[in-house]
C-alpha cells in the first residue's frame, strides 16, 4: 500500500518563531505560526490540515460504502471543524465536528445517517484519531438546491 508524507520546518521560539507546513506531493505549502494557531492570524495550521484529511477521507469512504450498498452518490461535501482547547498546561485538539452534506440518489435520510454514521467510524483517519471525538451532522440535499458549501 501506500505511504505519504508530510513534512514542516519551525524557526524560532514558539510565540516569536514561523514555519512552512508541505504535503510530500507538493499540492500544498503553506506558512503557519502561533498566531496562525491560536490567534486566527493569516496562515495555516495543523488542525484545519487534520480538517481537510479527515472532511477528504469521510467523503471518499462515505461514497464507497454507499456504492457498496447499491446507492449512486453524486456529490457528497463534508466540513470538519476541528476544536484545540488548553488543558492544563498544554493543548488537546478535543473534538471534530463533521458536518455532511449528500446529493445521493435513491436513497432516505435515514438510511443516509446509517451510512455516514458508518463512515464516521470505519474511515481510516478517522480510526487514526481515535482518541478524539468525532461528531456528525449529516443531511441529503436535493440535485436542485446543491451549491458548495465550506
Amino acid at each position: 500500500m501506500s505511504t505519504r508524507t508530510g513534512s514542516a520546518i519551525w524557526e524560532g521560539t514558539l510565540k516569536d518563531g514561523k514555519g512552512t507546513m508541505k504535503l510530500g506531493s507538493g499540492a500544498f505549502e503553506g506558512a503557519y505560526s502561533f498566531a496562525s494557531r491560536f490567534e486566527n492570524a493569516p496562515g495555516t495550521n495543523p488542525e484545519e490540515l487534520i480538517g481537510a484529511a479527515e472532511a477528504g477521507c469521510f467523503s471518499m469512504a462515505l461514497s464507497l460504502g454507499l456504492s457498496k450498498a447499491g446507492f449512486s452518490p453524486k456529490r457528497i461535501n463534508t466540513t470538519a471543524d476541528v476544536h484545540i482547547e488548553k488543558i492544563g498546561d498544554g493543548f488537546k485538539i478535543t473534538s471534530i465536528d463533521l458536518r455532511t452534506e449528500g446529493e445521493i440518489l435513491g436513497i432516505d435520510q435515514q438510511t443516509f445517517i446509517e451510512h455516514a454514521e458508518a463512515t464516521r467510524k470505519n474511515c481510516p483517519v478517522s480510526q487514526a484519531l481515535a482518541g478524539t471525538k468525532i461528531n456528525l451532522q449529516a443531511k441529503l440535499v436535493p440535485s436542485a438546491d446543491w451549491e458548495l458549501r465550506a
